[in-house]
C-alpha cells in the first residue's frame, strides 16, 4: 500500500540530505509508527510521500501508483493529517468537510453517513455549522481529521495526529486507526508520544539524521533486551 525505495531529499542550496536512501514497505493491515528526534527527517519524509515536497532520488508508490508519474491516482488513495492543521477557518465545519468531499467526488449519501459517524465519535455535531475560526485547537484537529478521511482512503498518513486532542478523542482516534487496519488498510503516522507508539503500532521505524536506523516490531527492536521503546529510542537517537 505504501512502498518507498531509496528516497533522498535535500533542500535547495544545501549539500546536506534531510532524508537519505530511505527504503520502506508497509505490510497490509498494519499501523506503522514513524519516530525520530526533532529535525531527523520525519516531516520531510511525510511531505515527500504526500507530494508536498519534490524529491531528488528514489521512488514512492501508493497502492501501486507511482507518485511522480501518476500523482492524482496516488493521492486519491491516502488521507493526510498534517502537524499544523492549516485549514480554511472562515468556512464552517460542514462547508470544509463538503469541500474536501467534493475534491474526492464523494457522493452526498456517503459524505453524510461518514461525516455523521465521525462527528458523533469526536463529539463535534453541535459545532458543525459554526465557523472553524471559532473552534478550539482540539476541535480544529478533529475537523481536519474528518476532512482527511471523508473519501475513505485505504492509507492514512498522520503527522502528530493526537496534538491538541482530549483523552477521549485520543482514545477514539486510536480505535479508528485499529479498526481501519483490521479491515486490511494501513496507517502511517509520526508521533512524539512513545507510549502510544509502543501500545498500538504493529511495527516501528526510527529515523535519525535522515536515515532509517531501525525498523521492526517491538520484539525485534528490543532484540532480547529488557528495554522500553523510550530507552531504545534514546539509545538510537544519541548516535
Amino acid at each position: 500500500m505504501l512502498k518507498i525505495t531509496n528516497l533522498s531529499k535535500a533542500y535547495a542550496k544545501s549539500n546536506i540530505y534531510a532524508v537519505r536512501n530511505l527504503t520502506l514497505e508497509l505490510k497490509k493491515g498494519e499501523i506503522f509508527g514513524f519516530l525520530g528526534p526533532n529535525g531527523a527527517g520525519k516531516t520531510t519524509t511525510i511531505k515527500a510521500i504526500t507530494g508536498i515536497l519534490p524529491y531528488e532520488l528514489g521512488e514512492i508508490q501508493i497502492c501501486g501508483f507511482d507518485l511522480k508519474t501518476e500523482p492524482l491516482k496516488a493521492k486519491q488513495n491516502f488521507g493526510y493529517v498534517s502537524d499544523n492543521h492549516i485549514i480554511y477557518d472562515k468556512l464552517t465545519g460542514r462547508e470544509y468537510v463538503n469541500f474536501m468531499a467534493d475534491i474526492y467526488k464523494v457522493s452526498l449519501a456517503d459524505r453524510k453517513e461518514r461525516s455523521q459517524r465521525m462527528l458523533e465519535v469526536f463529539k463535534l455535531t453541535d459545532s458543525y455549522d459554526a465557523q472553524i475560526r471559532t473552534y478550539s485547537h482540539g476541535m480544529k484537529q478533529k475537523i481536519h481529521i474528518i476532512g482527511a478521511m471523508i473519501h475513505k482512503p485505504p492509507l492514512w498518513i498522520l503527522d502528530e495526529p493526537m496534538t491538541g486532542l482530549d483523552p477521549q478523542s485520543n482514545f477514539e482516534l486510536k480505535e479508528l486507526m485499529r479498526g481501519h487496519c483490521n479491515d486490511g488498510n494501513n496507517v502511517f503516522f509520526s508521533t512524539h508520544i512513545l507510549e502510544v507508539a509502543e501500545r498500538i503500532c504493529d511495527r516501528i521505524g526510527i529515523i535519525v539524521k535522515g536515515q532509517l536506523v531501525s525498523v521492526g516490531t517491538m520484539e525485534q527492536l528490543k532484540n532480547s533486551k529488557d528495554m522500553s521503546l523510550e530507552q531504545i529510542f534514546l539509545e538510537l537517537a544519541k548516535n
